[in-house]
């Protein structure tokens, strides 16, 4: 990528000249690690709250999955830990109907990156629509965060008039552990250049990852069986006569396909 860019110098010198506990790349790449080393945390979830942004987890599935996703150090030794994480997300509310009960209620802590701008592309109606926006995202890192204790759910329900065995049994379905981690990045408005800075942002927090775990995050070797195999099976895809090189999966599906290509 083209370093000379302002938004990707800005956050190149941010980077490299500010304190280790000022550095924002530094500091997302040693949580993450903190999450996937100590608390085995499999996932992260990158949750934009903003329209434009809704490629952003996509573009990171490959910039951070191939980048390192990698079991195999620098010095050619398997490592014993857990190396880079499933990257995954949606944009804003499309994922709080879709994702987020298991975020909060689920089993598994999958830390989770929310972003947002403080101002809208489109401010119509006295910026109505962004203020939702950004009541929900709020809401949601506050919910992550604090939870919601059985005697605050009870206190609910009890207002709402619930009582007896109802509530009892509706009263676990209410609770909320919290402590689950989030990070909040806030910015003025999705421009350009700070979809630049947040690009070269997650960019050095990657490389520092890959620095901790000693793996090279600059190669990308566990892609390149897949494409000598495909090579190989594309030309006996070209007739109908059986195949019976592969192992009896393969065969199967390969034979299945050709039998009902036309």
């Amino acid at each position: 990528m083209d370093r000379s860019k302002p938004e990707r110098a800005l956050q190149d010198n941010h980077f490299r000249n500010a304190p280790l506990d000022q550095n924002v790349p530094v500091l997302l790449a040693i949580l993450g690690i903190w999450y996937v080393n100590f608390f085995q945390a499999e996932t992260h979830a990158m949750l934009p709250y903003d329209q434009y942004m809704h490629r952003f987890a996509a573009y990171f599935q490959q910039g951070d999955m191939e980048s390192n996703g990698k079991y195999i150090t620098k010095d050619g030794r398997r490592v014993n830990y857990h190396t880079g994480p499933i990257v995954w997300g949606e944009p804003g509310t499309n994922g709080q109907h879709a994702f987020y009960q298991l975020i909060h209620q689920g089993t598994r802590m999958i830390p989770a990156d929310f972003m947002i701008p403080a101002q809208s592309q489109h401010p119509i109606r006295d910026n109505l629509h962004h203020k939702i926006l950004v009541a929900n995202f709020l809401a949601q890192t506050e919910a992550l965060m604090k939870g919601k204790t059985a005697e605050e759910a009870r206190k609910e329900l009890e207002a709402a008039g619930m009582s007896g065995d109802t509530l009892e049994n509706l009263l676990p379905h209410k609770v909320f552990q919290g402590n689950k981690p989030s990070n909040s990045i806030v910015f003025r408005k999705l421009t350009p250049f700070i979809l630049g800075a947040l690009v070269a942002m997650y960019e050095h927090k990657i490389f520092v990852q890959g620095v901790m775990w000693n793996i090279n995050s600059y190669d990308q070797w566990g892609v390149e069986l897949g494409k000598q195999l495909a090579k190989k099976i594309e030309p006996e895809l070209k007739d109908a006569s059986p195949v019976s090189s592969h192992d009896s999966s393969t065969n199967g599906l390969i034979n299945f396909l050709k039998q009902n290509f036309a």
